[in-house]
């Protein structure tokens, strides 16, 4: 794969398509997606092209931002959020500074997120909390790839986007049988569409491999589905409402965390 400073023409061209796709799609549900991603892509290559220290503070920023996403989302108390938060940005710094002692501090997050609701005696809520804790550091775990595999985040990154705004339009182009009873609103035939769309991002930038493409085409919707399922717990929409109608951060990384995870396991 070719570095960064290669790619970005063709991360530009790859940019430009979806803007005219997603205009003449005249939904504005798109144009939100695109505006969001448009924004989101050079600050993933100035933090990539700047060095591992930039890149592991982008993505603990990440991690913070999506702990205080799911936390109100899994009715965390603040102790709960607040441990969690730093056991989740501790990952990427750790993968930078010390990236041999990741299992041990890994394991040191579960262990920590867990003693808030052992600690404070909770005989009501203490086993939910401690499950839904423990899903978050699994959960935001992969962001810990954001440092390790270095510029193929970006093209992961672009590739996911390209595939969920495809997946999008196909499904509800195309309908057909129901991907999950999770997120009714999604289908198979988008599910394939966002696939063949996310592979040929892969191909476009010269990084098609059985690795990455697997990732792509089984963890976006995947990671979508996970979060679709968190949601319904909560019974609300989105994660949050701040990214101007395109909902909140955590909606625009659910599907790339899945595709971190197997990119970083198959890699």
């Amino acid at each position: 794969m070719t570095g960064i400073s290669a790619q970005i023409p063709y991360i530009a061209a790859a940019l430009a398509i979806g803007g005219i796709a997603a205009a003449l799609s005249r939904r504005r549900e798109y144009m939100l997606r695109w505006c969001a991603w448009a924004v989101a892509v050079p600050i993933v290559v100035a933090a990539l092209y700047a060095g591992p220290a930039p890149t592991a503070a982008l993505a603990a920023a990440v991690g913070v931002a999506c702990v205080a996403e799911y936390g109100k989302l899994a009715g965390l108390p603040r102790p709960d959020r607040v441990v969690l938060a730093i056991a989740v940005a501790a990952s990427p710094l750790t993968a930078w500074l010390a990236p041999a002692q990741l299992p041990r501090v890994l394991a040191i997050a579960v262990l920590a997120v867990a003693m808030v609701p052992l600690l404070s005696g909770d005989t009501t809520n203490g086993l939910t909390r401690l499950t839904r804790s423990v899903l978050g550091v699994v959960w935001f775990a992969p962001l810990i790839a954001v440092v390790l595999l270095g510029p193929v985040v970006l093209v992961l990154f672009v590739a996911v986007s390209v595939a969920d705004i495809a997946a999008s339009f196909g499904g509800r182009l195309l309908g057909g049988p129901r991907l999950s009873p999770l997120s009714p609103a999604k289908h198979w035939s988008g599910t394939l569409t966002g696939a063949a769309a996310g592979l040929g991002v892969l191909a476009l930038l010269g990084a098609f491999t059985p690795a990455l493409a697997l990732a792509v085409a089984v963890g976006a919707p995947l990671g979508d589905l996970l979060e679709s399922m968190v949601k319904r717990g909560a019974d609300v929409k989105d994660s949050a409402s701040w990214l101007a109608g395109a909902g909140g951060l955590l909606d625009r990384v659910d599907s790339l965390l899945i595709t971190l995870a197997l990119a970083l396991l198959l890699s």
